[in-house]
C-alpha cells in the first residue's frame, strides 16, 4: 500500500510515517518511481509504535525492542527493558496522583471557612 493509504489505515500523518522510517522503526520498499510501498501488516506495526510512544518510550528504545517483536522472541534483556519502562511509568503515575491529591486539598481548603477566601458562585451553575 502507498504511504497515504497506510496513514489513513493507521490513523497517523504521512509525516509521522516518514519520521518512523527515518528512525528505523518502519521500512518501505520503493517502486521504480521511488514511491514508498508498505506491506499490509505495516498498519499493525504503526499502531504498536504509536502505543509505545504513548507509553512514553523513546524512538531509540522502540528501535531496540522492535527486533524482538519482529522475531517473536522474548529475551531476558527485552523483558528487563520493558519492566524498567513500566516501572518508570508507574513512578510518573505516582507523582501525578500525588500532585492531583495536593490540588484536591488546595481546592477543598480554598472553599472552607478556615481559608478566609471569599467564595464566589460559579456563573455556569448560578
Amino acid at each position: 500500500m502507498r504511504i497515504g493509504e497506510l496513514a489513513a489505515r493507521a490513523g497517523v500523518s504521512v509525516r509521522a510515517l516518514r519520521y518512523y522510517e527515518e528512525q528505523g522503526l518502519l521500512a518501505a520498499d520503493r517502486s521504480p518511481r521511488g514511491q514508498r510501498r508498505y506491506p499490509d501488516e505495516a498498519a499493525d506495526r504503526v499502531r504498536l509504535i504509536q502505543q509505545l510512544y504513548a507509553a512514553g518510550l523513546s524512538s531509540r528504545t522502540i528501535a531496540e525492542l522492535l527486533p524482538c517483536v519482529n522475531a517473536n522472541v522474548s529475551t531476558p534483556e527485552s523483558r528487563a527493558r520493558l519492566a524498567a519502562e513500566r516501572d518508570r511509568i508507574d513512578g510518573q503515575i505516582a507523582e501525578l496522583t500525588a500532585a492531583r491529591d495536593r490540588l484536591d486539598a488546595v481546592i477543598a481548603y480554598s472553599t472552607s471557612a478556615q481559608s478566609g477566601c471569599r467564595v464566589e458562585a460559579d456563573p455556569a451553575t448560578a
